[in-house]
């Protein structure tokens, strides 16, 4: 069986299957070794292709609609299956059933909504970038516009670096306060050190300030945990690779 984490709100939700998964399970080894669902990290490409399969059978929902992430605020609205990567974005949307919506991370944020009365559901990738540029505001906003009400909307945000291990420093700071004047609590500084920050919470405060009430948090930081999940941060200070975990949302078709 292949291991996942879900949301209390999202399992609410009848049609909905979704799932935030880690790096146990899985075919692949050495630095990439469990469930590595990157083609982009050095990992064998059919390797991953099984990976991605495990995945599909564990939450019953696919195909896997899969973006190319550029850590941008772009969110794509699709209406049928596309093909891997064949999309630039950092988030989608869609009220189309049977559809897959999925997320790769190993640090960033993946955020993952779904309205339960129009069944339309949303999956958002918020890296530090993202995040400050507006990613979660607008994939709440895309689905608005196929007919989704933030106030019905329920959300689940997974495994993320949180800020005891997300040191950023001064300049870091002094960017995201230019941009948000308010988030200086989203920092601290621990004696004799340099600023972190709060990601997640960060994440959870621009999902409120979007109309969201429910909200959940699920796993833990990915930083902490490499045994559980997938960081970059973590092997590039080990000197090591590391692959991508996967947050997957769709709604059934029956």
């Amino acid at each position: 069986m292949t291991p996942f984490e879900t949301a209390a709100n999202l399992r609410t939700i009848p049609k909905v299957r979704h799932g935030f998964f880690g790096r146990r399970g899985g075919y692949s080894t050495d630095d990439f070794a469990g469930l590595n669902v990157s083609w982009s990290v050095g990992d064998d490409a059919e390797i991953v292709e099984r990976n991605r399969d495990l995945v599909k059978s564990a939450i019953g929902a696919g195909p896997l609609v899969i973006l190319r992430q550029v850590h941008s605020a772009r969110v794509e609205t699709i209406r049928e299956p596309v093909e891997a990567s064949a999309i630039e974005a950092d988030a989608i949307v869609t009220a189309t059933p049977g559809l897959a919506l999925a997320i790769l991370t190993a640090d960033c944020t993946p955020i993952l909504l779904a309205d339960p009365e129009t069944g339309i559901v949303g999956a958002a990738h918020a890296g530090w970038r993202g995040a400050v540029d507006g990613i979660i505001g607008n994939v709440v906003s895309a689905m608005e516009r196929l007919g989704a009400d933030p106030a019905r909307i329920l959300a689940a945000y997974g495994p993320t670096i949180h800020a005891p291990n997300y040191e950023v420093g001064d300049k870091f700071r002094a960017d995201f306060l230019a941009l948000h004047p308010g988030g200086t609590h989203h920092f601290h500084v621990p004696a004799g050190g340099q600023a972190h920050f709060d990601l997640p919470g960060f994440v959870e405060a621009q999902l409120r300030a979007a109309g969201i009430a429910s909200i959940e948090r699920v796993g833990g930081c990915t930083y902490a945990h490499p045994d559980r999940y997938f960081s970059h941060r973590y092997a590039t200070h080990q000197g090591t690779r590391t692959g991508r975990q996967i947050a997957v949302i769709g709604m059934t078709q029956v």
